[in-house]
């Protein structure tokens, strides 16, 4: 999730760049399309779809080829739905991030009987990190690309990555950077040549701790309310809401007290007790 987080927002801050990197041409008239579809809607959080001129840019970001439902079916899914909902050429490009073997990263295209959808495919690895480079926002990408010499690659990226000069971009940038970089580096390399402050004070890390904290959250939270069911038996939907608005470390403090629990007249006074 945290690639998929990082990808994300990448693109949807820096889609000019994107495009012509991706597509070759001068980017008019971008708009980031939202990744829900209509039609039992499919989300993703790895996936990107950006509006330009009459052509819909449908990225996907993999960090491995595994898959379910299998990507090739995955992508003939998504183009139908788009071309449903558009109407318009659509240009689909799956990038694979990490280095793989597996004959799945190398499928462009879903075959049966009758229906053959061709999409394309960017393996970082093979990829010439030159272009990438040259481009601010696509220098975290570069540091999957192909080299001989990996150190190196990195250390140029870092020195791309200090000469962004405006500070705030900078921050996000070598995050991003950071984040990417541990797919195939060593940790402790990318902390010499990286600035660990821009990663703690950038605004993509700080929603990904948040999501973090959030899904921490919404765990605690189904093993409380479980644990309740089981301690006092069904939870009426006004307790319920109040034990969903609870903060994660009340959640947890619930978490104990329930184990003296005997009725629904403890969790209320819990709960009373709490808001005094």
């Amino acid at each position: 999730m945290t690639y998929d987080n990082t990808l994300k927002y990448l693109v949807e801050q820096y889609p000019e760049q994107f495009i012509r990197w991706l597509l070759g041409s001068e980017p008019r008239d971008i708009q980031i399309l939202k990744t829900e579809l209509n039609q039992e809607p499919i989300r993703a959080d790895s996936v990107t779809f950006l509006q330009t001129a009459n052509q819909i840019l449908h990225i996907e970001f993999q960090t491995l080829p595994a898959s379910t439902p299998p990507l090739p079916l995955r992508m003939l899914d998504y183009w139908v739905r788009l071309y449903r909902q558009y109407n318009c050429d659509i240009e689909q490009i799956v990038i694979f991030l990490k280095p793989t073997s597996s004959e799945a990263a190398f499928v462009e295209q879903f075959t049966t009987r009758n229906t053959s959808h061709h999409y394309r495919v960017i393996r970082m690895w093979e990829q010439n990190p030159e272009p990438l480079l040259t481009s601010s926002a696509l220098l975290p990408l570069a540091t999957l690309a192909q080299t001989d010499s990996p150190e190196t690659l990195l250390q140029q990226i870092a020195v791309q990555v200090s000469m962004i000069e405006e500070a705030a971009i900078q921050q996000s940038i070598s995050a991003c950077t950071q984040l990417l970089a541990g797919l195939v580096f060593d940790t402790e390399l990318v902390r010499q040549l990286f600035r660990r402050e821009d990663m703690r004070e950038s605004v993509i890390y700080q929603e990904i701790l948040q999501e973090g904290r959030e899904e921490g959250r919404q765990s605690e939270l189904r093993l409380v309310i479980r644990q309740l069911t089981r301690r006092i038996g069904t939870i009426n939907l006004q307790l319920q809401t109040k034990i969903e608005n609870l903060s994660l470390t009340q959640l947890e403090d619930l978490g104990e007290a329930l184990l003296d629990f005997n009725s629904e007249t403890d969790l209320v006074n819990w709960l009373n007790n709490l808001a005094s």
